[in-house]
């Protein structure tokens, strides 16, 4: 993260995005430091894989508290900020490709996304009259770690991580691509942005033909 912020000239803090004071806090510290930001991204998620059945609650509470109530309490601290500073802004909330692709091998993690997806069309109603803009974007396979730090709840872990990894750098669609649509997003205040092909067809199949997602997520795969 130091590597990243000093390549744009930027600062980098450390936060857990689930302690909601902690991101307070922070809002509150940027502020002061930096003023009130024009555009926050919330980004911050992590991967649970495996049959639901096998899902514990802990897990369940996990993946929720990073991908959903992470991405609440971000809206809600520096959402506010930019509310009362009446500059208007953009806030953009990364959801996944997972938002609208039903799977056996991904519920706590698709439900989450989901999730942030449908508090990103609510929060956009919301702040469209203080001209703060709201975007979800729905990336598909991108070459990140998060294969390296995603919990699969059945079988060999490391090889499963091993074999995701695998299969993410063979996809190889870089981040850059998601920070290009992201910063589409922010210009043309779009509500929702597929990025990657395999993303944008699945949006597209679950309007036009969700039966077939349907059967299509009984497939098991890895």
């Amino acid at each position: 993260a130091r590597e990243t912020a000093a390549g744009i000239g930027g600062v980098a803090y450390q936060l857990d995005v689930t302690d909601e004071s902690a991101v307070q806090a922070l809002a509150a510290r940027i502020a002061t430091e930096h003023g009130v930001p024009d555009v926050v991204v919330n980004n911050a998620g992590i991967g649970i894989a495996g049959p639901f059945m096998l899902t514990s609650t802990k897990d369940w509470q996990r993946v929720l508290d990073v991908n959903l109530l992470g991405v609440v309490h971000g809206c809600q601290a520096f959402g506010a900020l930019m509310v009362e500073a009446a500059e208007g802004g953009h806030i953009v909330n990364v959801a996944s490709a997972a938002a609208f692709t039903p799977t056996r091998n991904l519920p706590a993690y698709a439900t989450s996304k989901a999730a942030v997806l449908m508090l990103t069309e609510c929060l956009r109603a919301e702040l469209a009259p203080a001209g703060i803009g709201v975007s979800a974007i729905c990336p598909g396979i991108v070459n990140t770690p998060i294969t390296r730090a995603t919990t699969f709840v059945d079988g060999d872990q490391e090889a499963k991580r091993a074999r995701a990894e695998k299969a993410y750098q063979r996809r190889n669609f870089p981040p850059s691509g998601v920070a290009s649509a992201i910063v589409a997003a922010v210009e043309r205040n779009k509500p929702l942005v597929p990025v990657a092909p395999e993303a944008k067809a699945a949006l597209l199949a679950s309007r036009a033909a969700p039966s077939l997602m349907r059967r299509l997520a009984r497939i098991g795969v890895g």
